[in-house]
């Protein structure tokens, strides 16, 4: 790895790779605690849309837009901040965002009409586009490659798919013992408790040179991102016969393939087309993209099951994704021991094959109570093979990039978590929604859905085929390279 990142303020370096010492831990904390609260903020709010919507007078239509206002702008400045991050100091974006977030979420909590609540939400996504990048990047430059970080990106992922399962049940709970507006306080006291912390801990990062910013590239990749991500999540409960759904496909595919070109001729690129080239960046995004695209959808689609065919109440249906969340956890814990042993390269392999496996389960599923089971037991092994798929894939992508690099590759990693999630659902839940048989449906898009993580799993081991196997270490050579 490339050691001319410049540092400023002082870090202690990493003892044993087994052991973390108290400022370490500390510094992982407060990273971790922001990721927590982002993946929070992703799913706290659905369980109280219709109390929100109720409470400030917004239509059903206009609730798709508590959700859409925080993904847009969440999903399409991931790459562009990653990159500020890059160029200006990590630690003062993340610091930034942090103090954003925290300030919007007291705004959605206080919001007094739809206008204000939006407003919110939309500065919650900025917040969050700043947070996770730079926090990402934090977390690469602060611990070296290899066991010291895969177990921080073990902690790491296993929050971040732990709070978008916590955020369902706990925004069922606090709605209905506090009301909508205590699920953006929740968020609030995250920020507040988060942000003091974080000045005295974490150490600036940067390049070492500062070229100047590709704001071609940034105005493409960018439009481009929010084109598509206002697309897909507007199909999710509209379909794509809308005409505003279509021409922000189309509008989103142009933007994306002019950033393309315009990369290919600039002298400072906003993505750096050599990387995408990358066997690991190229196939390890892959599958990111498949791992949280299905299993988003699975969750979608049993959530409906549950509670419209086996008629569970939301309460009950949170304790089927408590024990989701878990073993998740669970699976946190050993996933970076796995790596270590086996390489991220056949964990990944290993982690989408067992996703489709586990979800192909769920094609036994009837319309008898004992199918809850069934169900609880399926999501929740799919869920820790889907945990391990995330922390190996942010290894394959972030293993053997240059520190200045990191806040890019890093914001590869986390538009396509964004990407991911946005796109699963609409492309393949709205088959479930739109059945007249509803077990039908849910039968259709499970198997649809292992069938693509099977196809994702061959694919990566075809793409990742490498000499060398290690502790997180996997194949870097260009993709055209033998």
């Amino acid at each position: 790895m490339a050691t001319d990142t410049t540092t400023t303020g002082t870090h202690t370096p990493l003892g044993t790779p087994t052991k973390l010492s108290t400022r370490d831990k500390l510094v992982l904390f407060v990273l971790c605690a922001a990721q927590f609260m982002v993946a929070l903020d992703f799913s706290v709010l659905n369980v109280a849309l219709p109390t929100l919507g109720a409470d400030l007078g917004m239509s059903q239509s206009g609730l798709q837009w508590a959700v859409t206002a925080f993904a847009l702008p969440s999903g399409g400045f991931l790459l562009l901040f990653g990159r500020i991050g890059d160029l200006y100091g990590r630690r003062r974006l993340f610091l930034t965002g942090l103090a954003l977030f925290g300030a919007a979420s007291l705004l959605a909590t206080f919001a007094w009409d739809p206008a204000s609540f939006l407003t919110g939400r939309a500065l919650q996504g900025l917040g969050a586009a700043t947070i996770v990048p730079t926090g990402m990047s934090l977390l690469t430059t602060t611990f070296p490659e290899g066991p010291a970080r895969d177990r921080a990106l073990g902690i790491s992922g296993t929050l971040l798919s732990l709070g978008f399962t916590v955020g369902m049940v706990a925004g069922g709970v606090l709605t209905d013992a506090f009301g909508w507006r205590s699920t953006m306080a929740l968020l609030t006291l995250f920020a507040v408790l988060v942000l003091p912390l974080a000045p005295a801990l974490l150490p600036e990062s940067r390049t070492p040179d500062r070229p100047r910013l590709d704001v071609p590239g940034a105005f493409t990749v960018t439009g481009g991102l929010l084109a598509l991500i206002y697309a897909l999540s507007t199909a999710a409960d509209h379909g794509f016969a809308r005409p505003d759904v279509i021409t922000t496909l189309i509008a989103g595919v142009l933007l994306l393939t002019t950033f393309a070109y315009v990369e290919s001729r600039t002298t400072h690129p906003l993505v750096s087309l050599p990387m995408l080239r990358r066997r690991t960046v190229a196939w390890g995004n892959l599958g990111g993209l498949v791992t949280f695209s299905m299993m988003s959808t699975v969750v979608f689609v049993l959530t409906l099951y549950l509670q419209e065919i086996l008629h569970l109440s939301s309460f009950e249906t949170g304790l089927v994704f408590g024990v989701q969340g878990i073993l998740s956890a669970v699976a946190g814990v050993y996933a970076p021991k796995v790596i270590g042993r086996i390489g991220a390269r056949r964990t990944l392999i290993a982690s989408l094959t067992g996703q489709a496996a586990f979800t192909a389960t769920l094609l036994t599923l009837t319309t008898h109570t004992w199918s809850v089971w069934v169900a609880t037991a399926a999501v929740s092994l799919a869920s820790m093979c889907h945990l391990g798929a995330i922390i190996s894939y942010g290894l394959t992508v972030t293993s053997g990039v240059p520190d200045e690099e990191q806040g890019l590759a890093t914001g590869l990693v986390t538009s396509t978590q964004q990407v991911g999630i946005t796109i699963g659902i609409p492309l393949l839940g709205v088959l479930a929604t739109t059945s007249g048989d509803l077990m039908s449906g849910v039968h259709t898009v499970v198997g649809i859905d292992a069938a693509i993580a099977l196809g994702a799993a061959v694919l990566v081991a075809v793409g990742l085929r490498s000499r060398r196997a290690g502790s997180g270490t996997v194949e870097t050579e260009p993709l055209g390279a033998r």
